[in-house]
């Protein structure tokens, strides 16, 4: 059966006049959107789920780190003030699903917003109208070619002036395999659910899956101590649950984190918590463990790993992946992208965000121009700019397309006064893959939610004495604004 691509419409005749595409509608999507309409220009927003912040509904149990005042941008504020909405208490902690309630359903159902927007509508192709990757002459003046399928089956091409990959990297979670390949067996155990998505909710509506099981969490960041910490507090009511760590690392101090150090004093909590676990012998812990194979039984799994004393396997009823994601890149193979080479961020960026070289607190604020690449008028913001680095907050977007946004409309000063107050912290990660925040332990002493990321925290390269920009590599803390507030903050990009 051949698939009809829908072109009913005879496309304008100046590229210019076209709408600017925006793929996905979470919160960096939505924003977009936002200050494109500020600065007079059309947005067409693509979102493949079936309504604003699909992807953070998967995690919606989860409460983020950072309070609302870091959670709610600038232009999308102004948008939804005239509509009667009620701005959230800035310094409350949203779960996922209240940040969609209270934020993004109404910033998309306002009038000016709901015409712009198309659910169920999955952008599968990224190119040039006329003319594919290698093709140069007139390149910079065709229209961007989108092509999408919607939910039922049928697919339309869309044409437009400019692109803004806004789509996270939620759908792609990195394979628990060694060097970066899944594991012999991941993909069977997977479709057996005996390896389960990321973020389970292990104390409400999978408690049944894990109550009385053995798990094993892998990962060395806030997803996996999110984890842990609920499957601790399930064994408290179900003595018979049995919760082991593994890390490919040699300890797992680092996942501590800053505790009382850190300025977001719910992350802080999550690390002092989950080392009073540790310690108690509640968490069994596997350090230098490296999964090579993975082994249905009767029961659960048998998993394999390399380790420092040789081969181990450990019998589990259940793995949960707390591993991190990757950007999705298949969608942009007929664009002339340039990548990091480690991270997959535009290349620029990369080096700023690099987990190996890099703390979040020396990742400096960066707009239109660090974005860029090749292809004129296409841009990755979002979750997604970051490729495989897991540091990443909300607002770090919100700057992001602000400065897109102002470029696009000929407004170059704007985009490139860049600025950016993030609070100071103690650890640097996330990686909700699209959802763009920590999730935060609950004010109680027993954790209610989780997240997905990665933990690094290894210090920034000694400053540059080239005479490179402001927020190139290795750049020292720069003085920072968020709106027109003066601040000293040293730059982060942490939640």
């Amino acid at each position: 059966m051949i698939e009809a691509v829908s072109n009913t419409t005879p496309p304008p005749t100046r590229a210019q006049d076209l709408p600017v595409v925006v793929i996905g509608a979470g919160p960096v999507g939505l924003a977009t959107a936002a200050h494109l309409l500020e600065r007079g220009l059309t947005p067409r927003i693509l979102e493949a789920g079936p309504g604003a912040g699909a992807s953070i509904r998967a995690w919606g149990h989860t409460r983020l780190f950072s309070p609302w005042q870091y959670n709610i941008d600038s232009a999308a504020k102004r948008l939804l003030e005239p509509s009667g909405w009620t701005e959230p208490e800035a310094q409350a902690l949203p779960t996922g699903t209240e940040l969609v309630e209270q934020y993004l359903e109404p910033l998309a159902t306002t009038t000016v917003m709901a015409e712009h927007l198309c659910t169920g509508t999955r952008v599968i192709a990224v190119t040039r109208a006329g003319m594919d990757k290698t093709r140069t002459a007139g390149r910079a003046e065709a229209p961007f070619l989108v092509r999408t399928r919607h939910t039922d089956g049928t697919m339309e091409d869309i044409q437009a002036s400019s692109v803004i990959d806004a789509s996270g990297t939620w759908t792609r979670p990195n394979p628990l395999g060694q060097s970066g390949l899944p594991a012999p067996g991941e993909a069977e155990a997977i479709a057996a659910g005996r390896i389960t998505a990321a973020l389970p909710d292990v104390t409400g509506r999978d408690r049944a899956r894990f109550a009385g099981r053995h798990a094993l969490v892998v990962g060395a960041g806030h997803s996996a101590a999110n984890t842990l910490l609920e499957l601790g507090s399930l064994a408290e009511d179900e003595p018979d649950t049995r919760i082991s760590w593994a890390v490919r690392s040699a300890d797992v101090s680092s996942v501590y984190g800053g505790e009382d150090r850190d300025e977001l004093a719910a992350r802080g909590a999550l690390g002092t918590r989950l080392r009073r676990l540790v310690d108690s012998g509640i968490i069994e812990v596997h350090t230098s463990f490296t999964i090579t194979s993975f082994t249905a039984t009767v029961h659960g799994l048998s998993v394999h790993a390399s380790t420092p004393t040789g081969e181990q396997t450990l019998a589990v009823d259940l793995v949960v992946p707390a591993t991190g994601f990757r950007p999705d890149l298949g969608i942009l193979s007929e664009l002339r992208l340039e990548l990091d080479p480690a991270v997959d961020a535009p290349r620029q960026l990369g080096p700023l965000i690099d987990p190996e070289f890099h703390s979040c607190g020396s990742v400096a604020p960066h707009g239109e121009r660090m974005l860029a690449h090749p292809e004129p008028g296409f841009y990755i913001a979002g979750m997604k700019s970051y490729g495989r680095a897991p540091t990443f907050l909300m607002a770090t977007g919100y700057e992001q397309v602000r400065s897109i946004a102002a470029s696009l409309a000929g407004d170059q000063a704007a985009a490139d006064a860049v600025r950016l107050d993030l609070p100071e912290t103690g650890v640097c990660s996330t990686d909700l893959g699209g959802s763009c925040d920590l999730p935060a332990a609950g004010p109680a002493d027993h954790a209610d939610n989780s997240d997905n990321s990665d933990i690094s925290d290894k210090g920034c390269c000694a400053p540059s004495d080239k005479p490179e920009p402001a927020d190139a590599c290795c750049a020292a803390p720069q003085p920072i604004t968020l709106g027109t507030t003066p601040s000293t903050a040293r730059v982060s990009a942490c939640c």
